[in-house]
């Protein structure tokens, strides 16, 4: 059996970058002095004349998006989730937010795959703050496919659009040819009649895995793909509670405010469902190995299996 193509969505987001910067000339790329690692070298490379770096002035370099949408042009702001989200929130709230300016930001090495950077790098409240703004989308891929697709719509989409990147390589799970990405529209990729896992970002292939593991024990897990977050397929939700009653939601993010909560919002007022939450419960990461760190917090295969089992 041959082995799993495994690419990290912050190389996906660099290449698209660098695809669509070929087709359209309105397309400008930011950084804050991290382009090697947020790979918006790789449109720089080819466009020098159409990338800014900021320099670490994250906040500073909101501001420039902002103006430079003002002119017609589209920008993508990048940075890392924690400076990107965090450190510049006043900025994407008031300059891009509040006029809704067609900003896009690209937000890499989000969750604690961030790995050996450690607690104060691994953001894991990136999208609860990007929730709160209103009118901004927000789109956590699971796989190459998928970020790309989501950064050429992204750009296609007018408005502020948030959009969240790992470090780590993850498995390609979307190289079929009926794939479709659309904003707001969630993907099932397994069916199931006891249990939904709504999964998004790197978990959506660790969930797949313990679908596998759940059937092994007689439990039919339907699997969906959220990888919107805002707007969220609220129908989809609704859909799963009348057939299966149960939902677990699970996410490289905290358990407050992330996905989770965003799902319950609907289960409480649209949906007659239990809903269980598996993700960063309430904590700071630590440094260490991504693939140890997503172990040792339970969103690996093994660790959603084990939380399902005992959920059902």
């Amino acid at each position: 059996m041959s082995e799993v193509k495994k690419i990290a969505t912050r190389e996906s987001y660099g290449n698209a970058l660098a695809e669509l910067g070929r087709e359209h000339e309105d397309i400008v790329v930011l950084d804050a002095d991290l382009a090697a690692a947020t790979k918006t070298g790789v449109f720089k490379k080819a466009f020098p004349e159409r990338h800014i770096d900021c320099g670490i002035a994250e906040c500073n370099m909101i501001g420039v998006a902002a103006g430079l949408a003002t002119t017609g042009k589209v920008p993508f702001a990048s940075s890392f989730a924690m400076f990107a989200a965090g450190r510049a929130f006043e900025q994407v709230r008031n300059s891009v937010g509040y006029p809704r300016l067609n900003v896009k930001i690209g937000a890499t090495h989000a969750g604690i795959s961030v790995g050996e950077d450690g607690a104060t790098h691994q953001c894991n409240e990136d999208i609860a703050l990007m929730r709160t703004i209103p009118g901004m989308v927000i789109i956590n891929p699971a796989d190459d496919i998928e970020a790309k697709a989501a950064v050429k719509a992204a750009y296609e989409y007018v408005g502020p659009v948030y959009m969240r990147f790992g470090r780590a390589a993850v498995p390609v799970i979307n190289d079929c040819e009926d794939y479709k990405f659309e904003i707001g529209k969630a993907v099932t990729l397994r069916e199931g009649t006891d249990v939904t896992i709504i999964a998004s970002g790197l978990t959506v292939s660790e969930s797949l895995g313990a679908a596998e593991k759940l059937a092994a024990d007689g439990i039919s897990a339907e699997v969906i793909n959220m990888h919107t977050i805002k707007p969220l397929d609220e129908e989809a939700i609704i859909k799963a509670a009348v057939k299966t009653g149960k939902i677990v939601t699970v996410e490289e993010h905290s358990v407050i405010g992330g996905l989770g909560s965003a799902v319950c919002d609907v289960a409480a007022g649209k949906a007659a469902a239990r809903v269980m939450k598996i993700g960063i419960q309430d904590v700071y990461g630590e440094s260490g190995p991504a693939k140890e760190l997503i172990k040792k917090y339970g969103l690996d295969a093994e660790g959603i299996y084990e939380k399902v089992k005992a959920f059902v």
